[in-house]
């Protein structure tokens, strides 16, 4: 049933089908505008409409199977009434001379001042944790920041003292090579000396 043959179930009930057209969109504008400023449309009997929010998200594109990121959006929903239920699934039987749903009492087509209150609270537990991720992550930041900045402080100092123990280990090799030299620039003359005198026995024996 679409909306004309709406029209035409209720015209002969309104007094003609103008009326009965001008009742269905004043129903349906008072449902969408109460619906978008937040509010809950609860019929007795029939079933509620009110507003969700929806998270951003990942979704899959049903054509090509890639992975889309859907923003956060704000949907509508309705709920059936526990009356509507029992009658789509037949335990209870639908009236023949009377109507189905009855009559609201008054008030019941909107979710009032409680209702209000109920999303004032909501929200603001959404806003308390939205904080408290916040707070969360900006200290999970700071420690790994810190973490980071003490391991490259560590290394330094451990870079630096091996830099410092191998000049002092060099020092110290360069210090033990050098009193080497000498000795065998000492022990050179010795060898000269030597080569003179056996020079001077040659020359002996051939006078």
């Amino acid at each position: 049933m679409n909306k004309a043959q709406l029209v035409e179930a209720i015209a002969d009930r309104l007094g003609g089908r103008q009326q009965a057209s001008e009742a269905v969109d004043v129903v349906l504008d008072a449902i969408v505008r109460a619906v978008c400023s937040g509010d809950r449309v609860s019929v007795t009997g029939f079933g509620s409409f009110e507003k969700v929010d929806r998270p951003a998200r990942y979704a899959r594109n049903p054509q090509t199977g890639e992975r889309v990121r859907v923003r956060k959006t704000s949907v509508p929903r309705f709920r059936a009434g526990q009356g509507f239920k029992d009658l789509v699934s037949g335990a209870k039987k639908l009236p023949k001379n009377d109507v189905a749903v009855k009559k609201a009492p008054k008030g019941s087509l909107s979710g009032g001042t409680s209702t209000r209150k109920a999303t004032a609270k909501k929200a603001a537990a959404k806003k308390a944790t939205a904080k408290r991720t916040t707070a969360k992550k900006t200290t999970t930041a700071k420690t790994a920041a810190k973490r980071t900045a003490a391991k490259k402080t560590t290394t330094k100092k451990a870079t630096a003292k091996k830099t410092a123990a191998k000049k002092s280990t060099a020092k110290k090799a360069t210090a033990k090579k050098a009193p080497a030299k000498k000795s065998t620039a000492k022990k050179s003359p010795g060898r000269r000396t030597g080569a003179r005198s056996t020079a001077k026995r040659a020359t002996a024996r051939r006078r």
